[in-house]
């Protein structure tokens, strides 16, 4: 059955494991042999249907991300270009993201929750900088990080 299915019913059959960019299935779809031509019809299709929506995808990524504290900042805004999803469709949906919240708050909920144990005002710098390397490695930036271990430490 392999090759006589087409473009469209392999871009379904995709789509139901995950939502992909437009960027991402194209990729696929060529990888599978499907040519350019049918590949463009079937994204167009699939976006009518509205199967396809990269604005959709990556404001849900971007809140995902951000409400689970698995990244931030230019990290999420790089893993969302890397999906597929165009620069000015990351930025969107990382400033709508952030809208109204306070990474500060983010981060101190997280410290609260994964590093329970860790107190700043008696760790050490080797433990400090282990949080805080953290943080920064999920995007978080240093004056927010360093603003909320300021605001742990005087509580």
């Amino acid at each position: 059955m392999g090759d006589e299915r087409s473009g469209f019913s392999r871009a379904l059959d995709i789509l139901s494991r995950r939502d992909h960019s437009e960027a991402e299935l194209a990729l696929k779809l060529r990888r599978k042999g499907i040519g350019e031509g049918e590949i463009a019809s079937v994204v167009a299709r699939l976006r009518e249907l509205g199967y396809l929506n990269d604005r959709r995808l990556a404001e849900r990524i971007a809140e995902t991300a951000m409400a689970g504290g698995r990244m931030a900042g230019p990290r999420l805004s790089r893993e969302l270009i890397r999906r597929g999803i165009p620069c000015e469709l990351a930025a969107e949906a990382l400033a709508r993201a952030t809208e109204g919240r306070d990474l500060r708050d983010d981060i101190r909920e997280m410290l609260a929750g994964k590093f329970s144990s860790f107190d700043p005002r008696e760790a050490d710098l080797r433990e400090k900088r282990r949080v805080v390397g953290w943080f920064q490695r999920r995007g978080y930036p240093l004056s927010a990080i360093l603003d909320a271990l300021r605001v742990s430490a005087d509580e």
